[in-house]
């Protein structure tokens, strides 16, 4: 059994993960945690989120959700995960962290905090859409130079950051399979509606076409992806992984 706290456990993203958790054998919700001065802080978790009473109060506390967690999983701001991130380092708890619109800088201190604790840091928690990063790589590498690349992702109005995270990757692993610079491919971001996460990576060259897309039609892929992430994290060793190393 594997015990988790959830930060930002009111959000979309939050609620989803926990409500997935509660149907989980594996899994045991320990902790939860919310931005201080928040209304529902104090209050059970799952009477918040329409689950029922499950006995874990949300509060402000890093350090008292993390007290019996094995595992945090982070889908807050960047400025709120690098807060947690230390408090996941004090206390010795591994980190799943799915928060995008990182900075280099940001992504440079998570990817320091590894030598201490395990940390999965993924722009996308999706098995599918970790499934597409191959898949874009290897097509890329096959097509050769002579098919011009472009990216078109769509998300929800709400979304504060653009590109997003899972199209920077994108972007790396395409430059990266054709020895080209980034800025090469270019990405057309947009913002509507309440789309949860579109992406379609275009090949094109003189008479024909590829279009690789993943579209995801809830949150829970993301929440589902999440969870076991966290199940694969909680024994490992300090380091840096991804959800391709839980595909494997």
């Amino acid at each position: 059994m594997i015990k988790i706290a959830v930060s930002g456990c009111c959000g979309k993203m939050g609620a989803r993960i926990i409500a997935l958790a509660k149907e989980d054998k594996g899994i045991q919700l320990s902790g939860t945690v919310e931005v201080s001065g928040h209304p529902k802080v104090g209050k059970d978790a799952g009477e918040v989120l329409g689950l029922g009473t499950i006995g874990v109060k949300i509060t402000d506390d890093i350090a008292a959700s993390l007290k019996d967690a094995d595992c945090l999983i982070e889908f807050t701001t960047p400025q709120a995960t690098l807060a947690h991130l230390e408090a996941a380092i004090k206390y010795k708890k591994a980190i799943v962290i799915g928060t995008t619109g990182v900075s280099l800088e940001e992504a440079d201190k998570i990817k320091s905090a590894a030598k201490d604790i395990p940390i999965l840091f993924s722009p996308n928690m999706s098995v599918g859409v970790n499934v597409m990063f191959d898949a874009a790589g290897v097509i890329a590498r096959q097509l050769g130079g002579g098919y011009k690349v472009e990216i078109v992702e769509a998300h929800h109005i709400q979304k504060k950051d653009a590109p997003s995270g899972t199209a920077k990757k994108l972007v790396e692993i395409i430059s990266s399979a054709r020895g080209i610079g980034p800025q090469e491919i270019p990405v057309h971001s947009i913002r509507a509606g309440d789309i949860v996460g579109d992406h379609t990576v275009i090949y094109c060259a003189q008479g024909e076409r590829i279009e690789l897309t993943h579209r995801a039609h809830s949150r829970d892929t993301f929440a589902s992806g999440a969870l076991r992430a966290a199940k694969f994290l909680a024994n490992k060793k300090p380091g840096l992984y991804t959800m391709a190393d839980v595909l494997k």
